[in-house]
């Protein structure tokens, strides 16, 4: 039995108060249960309840308490939020956590889990070390906030960036609900409207790797972080690159997990296969939180699904393959090295005539979301047209099958006509039939070909020596298929354009692949699928649900995105959201619409945000904004 509390206040020390939602074992008051935390901004009264009710109960079912806490300035939670993992969003973790560790329910010992924002705070939060944490779980987050997350990628801004943060931007609007909160909610709901930041500008004013990313990127001193730490991530995710790169780092007691899901939890991700996610997440917290010797100590470091070569497509059900472990990571094994050539990937150094990478601005197509979702087509499908635009190499059919566990990696001897220029590298599986699979890719800004904090312009026609490691991933590539390196200067809607057309050409290169010898290892074996049962709204129609058993709490959602790019002008980018959100009950009623729109010149970017808020059809609050910020070499 579970005992459910809908709203408890956690009281801070400043006066704040956070707003919590608490299962608890039904004997917890006389038995004393660990507790676990997850602490996000995205509303639990609705925004994540559905996903809660199948996680939660289920935990607190075996012997935990669990707890959902949305933090300072969403939700139902006081305050005002002013960034993404902000030090004070910090500070009020480790008073959580110690709060918990305080109460009669509790045990005294806490663990902390959540999937991407939640994943993130986890990790920064254990780096501050409260005593009471005893171990994590993060999911589908990074220790690096920029190398690895929607802003940029390999220095490139991301489309991705803005759409989420005309999201987040949107979300953090929603009024805390009446029924929880009293009369108070509108003097809270107006305090964060008057606040609320254009986060997408803070985000786009820091162009190179600076303090503001440092802050909260683990990487920065792994050996803070001392409890016990589960990584977990899925090949279609677009956070995966941390969790081979914590194992490598951390020096805490870890593990690692790789699925083939996209940015969903384990146990109800698509991609599948699923697998008894919260099965695991016991065996985690039963050996750190309850020091029960039930042998996690003994598993393998990385436990990885090996995707083996389906049809591509922008949406899977499934994806084929296998689970293989590795007893430690890095393994002790070299990479297999392949010569860029006039023949195409061959295995020994061969001659090549300078070749010119010039795409047009509009390739990708095919590229699918940074970060896919696994709700629908979203994911990279065919590649063959896009290929057709690339300058590729080529092996020639594969004698055996091959499989690859870890990252890629390109070296290449190139110069560039402009000072500013892009290259992306994909690594496709060439199918008998033609069809071409992306496997792997990277994108590199070439000003950050030293490092991300201090970018520097190319001398046109000088030559450099550029390494670019694409992303991790696990692949198995049958006997008679072929492996295609295709190279662009452009990759759209994915990448926004440098500002101007370049042309990148090729002196010399290598491409180390990181080959797994074809084992038969006895796989890692996970239970079905296990969840408490869900709780879901009612759709009343697309774009409107009922919550009946929070008073037939309403939340309405209309989104409208449009991007648009001309071949050969970079300077025409454009992306542009239109977001509104209705939250209603009985005779109260809120509307928030919100747009943003993201433009740039030649030396420039702008972003123009507007937001008007209303009470029934009283407009109670409306701002605008509009910036203008310089390009640093992007």
């Amino acid at each position: 039995m579970v005992h459910e509390i809908e709203h408890v206040w956690i009281p801070l020390s400043d006066g704040t108060r956070l707003a919590a939602r608490v299962w608890l074992p039904d004997n917890a008051e006389q038995n004393p249960a660990p507790a676990l935390l997850e602490y996000l901004p995205y509303r639990k009264r609705d925004g994540t309840a559905e996903r809660d009710s199948l996680t939660h109960p289920y935990l607190a079912a075996h012997g935990y308490a669990c707890i959902r806490v949305d933090i300072r300035g969403s939700g139902e939670s006081e305050g005002v939020l002013s960034d993404e993992y902000s030090q004070a969003e910090l500070h009020d973790g480790v008073e959580v956590i110690a709060w918990l560790a305080r109460q009669p329910w509790c045990s005294g010992s806490v663990g902390m889990f959540g999937i991407s924002w939640g994943g993130f705070n986890a990790l920064q939060v254990a780096a501050l070390r409260p005593p009471a944490l005893k171990a994590i779980v993060t999911l589908c987050s990074t220790d690096d906030r920029y190398a690895d997350d929607v802003h940029y990628m390999g220095g490139a801004k991301l489309t991705a960036g803005f759409n989420w943060a005309s999201f987040f931007f949107c979300d953090v609007t929603h009024p805390p609900d009446p029924l929880l909160v009293g009369e108070r909610w509108r003097e809270m709901w107006l305090e964060r409207l008057q606040a609320l930041p254009q986060f997408f500008e803070t985000w786009l004013s820091h162009q190179p790797r600076d303090a503001y990313w440092r802050h909260g990127s683990v990487c920065e001193d792994y050996g803070a972080i001392q409890c016990a730490v589960l990584a977990v991530g899925g090949w279609t995710d677009g956070y995966t690159n941390a969790v081979p790169r914590m194992l490598a780092n951390l020096e805490c007691p870890r593990q690692g997990l790789i699925g083939p899901w996209a940015h969903t939890y384990p146990h109800f991700a698509k991609p599948g296969p699923q697998i008894g996610f919260l099965q695991e997440m016991l065996l985690w917290w039963d050996r750190w939180l309850k020091d029960d010797d039930n042998g996690v100590d003994a598993r393998p470091m990385l436990r990885a699904w090996l995707i083996d070569s389906p049809a591509p497509a922008a949406f899977n059900e499934t994806l084929p393959g296998r689970w293989v472990s590795e007893p430690e990571w890095p393994p002790q094994r070299r990479a297999r090295r392949l010569f860029l050539a006039d023949a195409g990937l061959v295995d020994q150094a061969a001659p090549l005539e300078p070749l010119a990478v010039r795409s047009p601005l509009t390739l990708g197509k095919h590229a699918g979301q940074w970060c896919p979702f696994g709700r629908g087509p979203d994911q990279p499908d065919d590649q063959r047209e896009d290929d057709a635009l690339s300058v590729v190499f080529e092996t020639d059919p594969l004698p055996e099958r091959m499989e690859m566990l870890g990252a890629p990696v390109l070296t290449l001897e190139l110069s560039s006509d402009k000072p500013v220029a892009q290259l992306i590298a994909r690594l496709c599986d060439v199918h008998p039939d033609g069809k071409s699979l992306r496997t792997s890719f990277g994108v590199l800004n070439l000003t950050h070909r030293d490092n991300h904090a201090t970018p520097s312009a190319l001398v046109p026609g000088e030559c450099y020596s550029v390494r670019l490691q694409l992303n991790d991933c696990g692949a198995s590539i049958p006997a008679g298929h072929r492996l295609r390196l295709a190279l662009s200067t452009s990759y759209w809607p994915m990448v926004w354009p440098a500002p101007e057309i370049a042309t990148v050409t090729i002196h010399a290169g290598t491409l180390d692949l990181p080959v797994r010898p074809v084992r038969t290892d006895e796989p890692p074996q996970f239970a079905a699928v296990e969840t408490a049962p869900p709780r879901r709204p009612r759709t009343v129609k697309p774009g409107l649900v009922v919550w009946d058993r929070l008073g037939g709490l309403e939340i309405g959602t209309d989104v409208h995105f449009e991007h648009d790019l001309r071949d050969n002008d970079p300077a025409s980018a454009v992306l542009a959201t239109r977001r509104t959100v209705t939250v209603a009950r009985d005779t109260w009623r809120t509307r928030v619409t919100t747009t943003m729109r993201m433009s740039c010149t030649h030396e420039t970017f702008r972003v123009e945000t507007t937001m008007r808020a209303f009470e029934g059809n009283d407009e109670v609050c409306a701002r605008t904004w509009d910036r203008t910020i310089k390009r640093d070499l992007v």
